[in-house]
């Protein structure tokens, strides 16, 4: 099938948390559907979808374009109580470099903030973390097209001279159009500052869902994310636009752009970088491998004495429960597996002490008595003849689910 000459640059997977729908897998097999060569997904303020993405997208001879939509605090914006508002930007990666400081980027919004806001950069965090992004202003949810939109020209012409000053020659103003009341008010002046400037357009279709029949679903799911009901008339509302339109139809909406449609493809060949293949990184909380071992151990031989001496087993009888433990231990710590079951321990006790409903287990991990005895799980494997082979054995290269 020959390729197409547009290119999604903004599709949000389901990893931007019910807000889109379509699996890093689904998008890709849309995409080769349609013939459009490359796609990029931008979720909000993550790349969680990034690995998956990039191996789903290479198997299908789709090209990837890491991105993601950045929250950033408009400057000067703060209200009497102090919050800001918070505009958008989507970044997309060219190379090694900007993967990482797209990496960079995304981490410190989350890191940086207070947990009481979006998490979110401030503009001047940019500088100094732009080399090797593409930028685009991000349509109505960009600072650009909404201070246009508010009739604060000179405000926007500031942003914009800051945005050019971080993204040189790797700026691009983006028009959509899905009936927004934003894109309506700003478009014209959009266009016109771009040709100004001689800033590019690009033209996109902000893609949350495959296709027009997932609407009225996609309008749900957005009330759930909200706290809302479908009745409630003051509500975000899903746009019927979102959808992942085929090239024909892009460039039917663009006819009068047709240059916007065409520097799709130009930022997908300006991007050239993957997600890196490789092993997951975990945090440790014992330092190094030897402690995580010790930790393991400790904590699963304690929390065995604590669920024995609840079930008041005699000692014959509690016998084959310790040997069981002691097996699975050698198992996992061989298989270096120590530090991830002290991580997903810590997030379970972490949840039941703040009254979070855990499940008592399911599937294979039920079988595993360090997990009962971390309290990972509540079903007592031995009683209910469940094997700890089923869930973990030296032979199983992924780690354990």
């Amino acid at each position: 099938m020959p390729h197409e000459s547009f290119v999604h640059l903004r599709v949000q997977s389901a990893y931007s948390m019910l807000e889109g729908t379509m699996q890093p897998r689904d998008v890709v097999r849309a995409c080769r559907a349609q013939g459009l060569p490359a796609v990029a997904i931008t979720d909000r303020n993550n790349l969680f979808a990034a690995m998956e993405f990039a191996d789903y997208a290479t198997a299908e001879g789709v090209q990837p374009i890491m991105g993601a939509l950045v929250a950033v605090e408009r400057p000067g914006s703060g209200d009497r109580t102090g919050r800001a508002n918070f505009d958008w930007l989507v970044l997309l990666a060219q190379d090694e470099a900007g993967y990482a400081n797209l990496i960079e980027l995304v981490s410190r919004a989350h890191l940086d903030g207070d947990g009481t806001d979006q998490p979110h950069l401030k503009l001047s965090g940019l500088f100094g973390h732009t080399d090797g992004l593409i930028a685009l202003t991000a349509g109505a949810e960009g600072g650009l097209a909404r201070l246009l939109a508010e009739e604060q020209a000179g405000a926007a012409r500031a942003y914009l001279a800051d945005l050019e000053e971080l993204f040189p020659d790797r700026l691009y103003i983006e028009i959509a159009r899905c009936d927004d009341a934003v894109e309506l008010k700003s478009e014209a002046a959009l266009i016109a500052l771009a040709y100004e400037r001689d800033l590019p357009l690009v033209a996109t279709n902000p893609v949350a869902f495959a296709d027009p029949s997932y609407h009225e679903a996609h309008d749900v799911m957005l009330c759930i994310a909200d706290g809302s009901y479908v009745e409630t008339r003051e509500r975000r509302r899903s746009c019927r636009h979102a959808w992942l339109k085929g090239a024909t139809a892009m460039r039917e909406l663009f006819a009068d752009l047709p240059e916007a449609v065409a520097n799709t493809a130009v930022v997908a060949q300006r991007c050239a970088v993957m997600a890196p293949a490789r092993p997951p990184i975990l945090p440790s909380l014992a330092g190094d491998r030897d402690g995580e071992t010790q930790l393991l151990i400790e904590q699963a031989r304690v929390g065995l004495a604590a669920r024995l001496a609840r079930l008041g087993l005699a000692d014959d009888a509690a016998q084959p429960y310790r040997e069981r433990l002691e097996f699975e231990l050698d198992v996992i710590n061989r298989m270096g597996f120590a530090g991830y079951f002290l991580i997903v321990a810590d997030f379970i006790k972490w949840a039941k002490g703040q009254g979070i409903p855990v499940g008592p287990g399911r599937g294979s991990g039920a079988g595993s008595v360090v997990s009962w005895a971390l309290t990972i799980t509540d079903l007592d494997p031995l009683r209910f003849g469940l094997l700890f082979e089923r869930f973990l054995n030296p032979e199983r290269v992924s780690m354990p689910d």
